[in-house]
């Protein structure tokens, strides 16, 4: 009734529409994925643009004007007078601290003390100075 190679094609063709659809369903979730996305930037530029309305709104220079002569009296804001700018003359200096570490022993490869293992001087002889 069926030879083999019948029943080896009909193989070959299940095989074939089973991987054409693990391909369909796989592009069909990578698509539903990438429009996930989209949607989800859409939604993050539209809040940008409404945050980006609202700070303009806020910063406006007669909304602050008017706030801060609202509350002028619990910020205690004055008008700059031209003689309250300084120059660089006016900016202390900073006193500078520096400590002395010539005393101090630190130990290790660079200890001269003559406490270590070479009694002071570098085992390593690289033939540059004399030692």
């Amino acid at each position: 009734m069926f030879r083999t190679s019948d029943i080896v094609l009909i193989a070959v063709m299940v095989s074939a529409a089973a991987l054409t659809y693990k391909t369909k369903r796989e592009a069909e979730n990578q698509l539903a994925a990438v429009q996930k996305i989209q949607a989800s930037i859409r939604y993050e530029e539209d809040t940008i643009d409404l945050l980006k309305a609202d700070w303009s709104l806020l910063t406006q220079p007669a909304r602050l004007q008017k706030l801060a002569e609202i509350y002028k009296s619990q910020l205690g804001l004055e008008p700059l007078n031209a003689r309250q700018i300084g120059g660089l003359d006016d900016v202390p200096v900073k006193p500078v601290n520096i400590e002395d570490l010539s005393s101090q022993r630190l130990g290790g490869m660079a200890d001269n003390s003559g406490k270590g293992p070479s009694g002071g001087k570098d085992p390593v002889v690289t033939g540059s100075t004399v030692q």
